[in-house]
Formats: structure tokens, C-alpha cells, sequence
């Protein structure tokens, strides 16, 4: 590695004019979403296995594989597992999803954040902490290759499956400070992240642990939609009976933790709403004599607005049951909204303790 950077910065100047650090972060950050519902993707259409081995896919690189091609594949790795048992065969579009996936991830984001880094750390005008976030980006994706072939070992396994969705939307959280430090560098920070430093000192822990809050809540739902049979945990009733009540009971005793995981996973959602709720209201209470909090105002009520919205979403999935099941582009969309809501809280708790009190400081 040494080697390599040495001879990286005796041609630094074509490196730094191909790579642009901030345009490039926010592609990753973009690509990174993409992903992330990519992920979502995979698992609407039950598609988290259609690829049993890792790195390749049936012993491939491609996604065109033949029921037959699969049927040989397992035959000749007998101790391979899937699920539905070795009968089980994929479509093409079930196994091109998760190929897909794993390209963006492995073959797009990867060598994005190695050439990144590699940029970042060369480039004397570079802040310590743009270099701190830069490394940690790249160890980031790094681990979330690691959890990613965990997670085809294990056969998706919910806490895996889990795991996996909050390393993701670590990783989108460092691309956001690294974003951050890189406007910080060249001293064009947008005004949407300018914050009032004595408010940030008062709110940025509270806003830090609702950021935790709503990736705990984000987490439940996900052992939920993992766990086979959880989603009728509170039984298909229609409104009333399964939505906003759960088998007609507001409070129904738990006797099977795993199926009944969506009682958890609601009274965690309602109880976050309501600190959420409440912080937006000590918020606007806080900054209605004057301008200096407008904008962690906005962000706030940005962010309860996207978390209620979801709440409805996530009714919307419940009470979409037929015959056929539940309609399973709403959970997909439920998915997008939880990691908004995260992400929009945990971006201004980034702005609030990471620029705005450094700013407070000088």
C-alpha cells in the first residue's frame, strides 16, 4: 500500500484532475440509495437466495441460469442449503435482481470509495477529519462486503438481513459527513446545513439518540418483514381489527416473540413518534422569537413528517391484504421511507455536531 501511494502522488495531478472528491461523494451517496432499494427489491420478490453461493451466482459471474443450470449446480454442491430446499428454482428476473445488487455494490461502489480515498488521502489541502472520513468510508465498505457474503452463508438469516440494511445506512451516513467535511475544505457549505451554534449544542444529543431510535425501529421492521409468517402477526382483519388495533387488541399479550415481532416493532414505532413528535414541538417552541433556528426547524418537521407518513405506509401494507397476499411494493416503499426518516435526522445531527459546534468553538 505504501508502494502504491508513493506512486499515486508522483502522479498526483492526473489523479486529483480525474477525481473530483465532492461530486464524487455524492454519486456514492446516490448509487448507495440505489442499492439500498435494490436490497429491498430482492426481498419483495423473495429473491435473497437466488443466489446461493458468493462471490458468483450458480457458479457464475452471469444471471441467465436455466432452472436445469440451477438443478446441476446443486447437485454438485451438495452441502450448499437453500430455504425451500434444493428443488427450489429461480426466475431469471429473481436471480438478476440480487446480481445486480451485488455489481452495484462490489463492482461500482467498492472501487468508487478505494479511488475515492485514495484521492482524499493525497491531496495535501485536505482537512485531517475529510481524511478520517474517507477511511472510514472504505472500512465501511469493506465490512459491508463482509455482511453481505454473511448473509448469502446464512441464508438470510433476519438478524443478518438486519445487519446488513443498518451497515448499509452507516455507510450512507459517512459519505454524508465526508460530503460535509469536503464542502467544510473548500468553504462552500450550503446554507440548508448552516445551524445555529448555541441551538446545536442544546439539541444535538436528543437529535442523536432519535437518530438511534429510528434505525432501532428500522431494524424491528426488518426482523419482521425477514421472519416468514410475521407479517400477519396481528392477523389480516382489515381496518379496525389488524390496523391500528392488533387482532382487535391494543395491547395483546406476546406468546411467540418471532411471529408477533410487528407487535414490537408497533410499539416501538409509537413510541418514537412520540418523543419525535414532541422534540418538533420543543423545537418550534425554541425558535419561534426568532430566524437563528429556522433551519434545524426544518429539518425536525421534515423528518417527523416523513416518520408519520410512514406510519400511514405501513397501515397501507396491513390493511392491502387479499386473497393473494399483501401488496408488496408498499413494504418496499415503507423500507425507502424508514431509511429517509433516519437519514434526514441523522444528516442534521451530523450537521449540528459536526459543523455547526465546530463553528461554535472558534
Amino acid at each position: 500500500m505504501i508502494i502504491l501511494l508513493s506512486l499515486l502522488r508522483e502522479n498526483f495531478g492526473k489523479v486529483s484532475g480525474a477525481v473530483n472528491p465532492r461530486k464524487t461523494t455524492v454519486a456514492l451517496i446516490i448509487i448507495t440509495v440505489v442499492v439500498i432499494a435494490m436490497g429491498g427489491t430482492i426481498r419483495i420478490y423473495d429473491a435473497g437466495e437466488s443466489c446461493p453461493d458468493w462471490p458468483t451466482c450458480f457458479g457464475t459471474f452471469g444471471f441467465d441460469i436455466s432452472e436445469e443450470e440451477q438443478g446441476e449446480w446443486w447437485e454438485e454442491n451438495p452441502e450448499e442449503a437453500d430455504s425451500r430446499g434444493s428443488g427450489h428454482r429461480y426466475t431469471s428476473f429473481q436471480i438478476f435482481t440480487e446480481w445486480i445488487h451485488r455489481l452495484l455494490a462490489g463492482a461500482v461502489l467498492g472501487p468508487l470509495v478505494i479511488l475515492n480515498w485514495i484521492a482524499i488521502r493525497l491531496d495535501k489541502e485536505s482537512s485531517s477529519k475529510s481524511k478520517k472520513a474517507a477511511l472510514t468510508s472504505l472500512i465501511l465498505i469493506i465490512w459491508q462486503g463482509a455482511v453481505g457474503w454473511l448473509t448469502v452463508e446464512l441464508d438470510n438469516e433476519h438478524w443478518s438481513v438486519a445487519l446488513h440494511l443498518g451497515s448499509a445506512l452507516a455507510f450512507t451516513l459517512c459519505l454524508v459527513w465526508l460530503w460535509m467535511e469536503l464542502c467544510k475544505d473548500d468553504g462552500e457549505m450550503p446554507s440548508w446545513m448552516e445551524f445555529d451554534p448555541i441551538l446545536s449544542k442544546k439539541w444535538s444529543p436528543i437529535l442523536g439518540w432519535l437518530s438511534i431510535g429510528t434505525l432501532i425501529t428500522l431494524f424491528s421492521g426488518a426482523f419482521v418483514s425477514t421472519t416468514p409468517g410475521a407479517n400477519y402477526g396481528c392477523g389480516i382483519g382489515g381496518l379496525g381489527e389488524s390496523w391500528p388495533l392488533c387482532n382487535g387488541e391494543l395491547f395483546p399479550s406476546i406468546e411467540d416473540w418471532e411471529m408477533q415481532s410487528q407487535v414490537v416493532h408497533r410499539w416501538l414505532v409509537g413510541a418514537i413518534g412520540l418523543i419525535m413528535t414532541y422534540t418538533s414541538y420543543m423545537i418550534w417552541k425554541d425558535c419561534e422569537d426568532g430566524q437563528s433556528g429556522v433551519m434545524l426547524k426544518n429539518w425536525i418537521f421534515a423528518a417527523t413528517l416523513i416518520y408519520v407518513a410512514n406510519i400511514a405506509m405501513g397501515a397501507l401494507y396491513i390493511l392491502s391484504w387479499d386473497p393473494d397476499g399483501f401488496f408488496e411494493f408498499l413494504s418496499l416503499a415503507h423500507l425507502m421511507m424508514a431509511a429517509a426518516t433516519f437519514t434526514t435526522l441523522a444528516t442534521a445531527w451530523l450537521g449540528l455536531s459536526v459543523i455547526a459546534m465546530r463553528d461554535g468553538s472558534n
